[in-house]
């Protein structure tokens, strides 16, 4: 059904230096950088989008690089862990590659019936690579040193922690329609049927763990995937009968938000699909030049001069 939330759109953390976080994501993991653009916020910020070809929501995550900021925690209240998809017998290229770069990396781990590789960006960040149980079919974007076998697909699954799931599993099934598929100790595995990639929400118990610290190398929020505008604007109804506050409508150019704190502390974002990243540059020329949110294209020579050099 086209109303349902149809899993990750996108998923935002927070970097230190801009360049090695550049750097990391487009050479090291292959990933496109799909849009270029500033905080809507803190203008001498960046805001930098990677993805696939198109930056196809479930494949998109964001960064906000702050020079300088202090690193931060990952715990209970927010989402400590990244999961992209990856085509089976890929893991073996991914420790090499891995080890060639100095990235740090964990040994293989198995949870509910997939393999994963844990490892850490420059800053900290919390990602693995899965491979899923079900074959992940979307076209990845490749480079010359990541091709097609071996390419991360986009997200699988995301992982929060909490001092009690109840509240967050709640919103989950009651608002977004996920259904709780497996249990594995304090894991809870929650997805959505609406779309087949992006739909997993992992839900990790862990009551005596302190609250996270929202810095360098943690994940600032996550955001759901909705159709269009219409629809996102029913989800807000649904949030406040819920007796919750959230966001109005804010136009974030390449796409229409909510923003709502959900009971275990974690920022959740409801996003649409439309109008998308083409809307300011076309498919070939994403991410190639600096687009600015229009109330600071006045100031585009003094914003340029800020913004560190990549």
């Amino acid at each position: 059904m086209d109303n349902q939330i149809s899993g990750l759109h996108h998923i935002t953390a927070i970097a230190g230096n801009a360049k090695r976080n550049f750097d990391f994501y487009t050479e090291v993991m292959g990933l496109r950088l799909v849009k270029k653009t500033v905080n809507f916020d803190d203008p001498g910020t960046y805001h930098f989008y990677y993805g696939n070809e198109a930056g196809t929501p479930g494949t998109i995550l964001t960064f906000f690089p702050w020079e300088g900021i202090r690193q931060g925690r990952a715990g209970t209240g927010m989402a400590t862990g990244i999961g992209y998809a990856v085509p089976a017998g890929s893991l073996e290229f991914w420790k090499e590659r891995f080890q060639q770069f100095k990235v740090k990396s964990d040994p293989i781990e198995e949870r509910f019936g997939e393999q994963f590789l844990p490892f850490r960006d420059p800053d900290g960040l919390k990602i693995r690579l899965v491979v899923p149980k079900n074959e992940d079919k979307r076209i990845p974007w490749q480079t010359q040193s990541v091709d097609a076998g071996v390419a991360t697909r986009g997200f699988h699954n995301v992982v929060l922690t909490l001092q009690h799931v109840e509240p967050t599993a709640e919103i989950l099934t009651e608002i977004l329609g996920y259904k709780l598929l497996e249990q594995q100790d304090n894991h809870y595995r929650y997805i959505t049927d609406a779309v087949e990639t992006a739909s997993i929400v992992d839900l990790v118990a862990s009551p005596s763990e302190p609250a996270g610290i929202n810095a360098g190398g943690t994940n600032h929020h996550i955001a759901f995937r909705v159709k269009n505008d219409a629809i996102l604007m029913e989800y807000r109804e649904k949030v406040l009968s819920k007796g919750l506050g959230i966001t109005p409508k804010i136009d974030r150019d390449y796409f229409f938000s909510l923003y709502f704190r959900e009971p275990g502390g974690v920022l959740f974002e409801i996003a649409t699909d439309n109008p998308g990243f083409t809307v300011d540059e076309p498919l070939d020329q994403l991410g190639t030049a600096l687009r600015l949110p229009k109330q600071y294209e006045a100031s585009r020579e003094k914003i340029e001069k800020m913004l560190p050099k990549l």
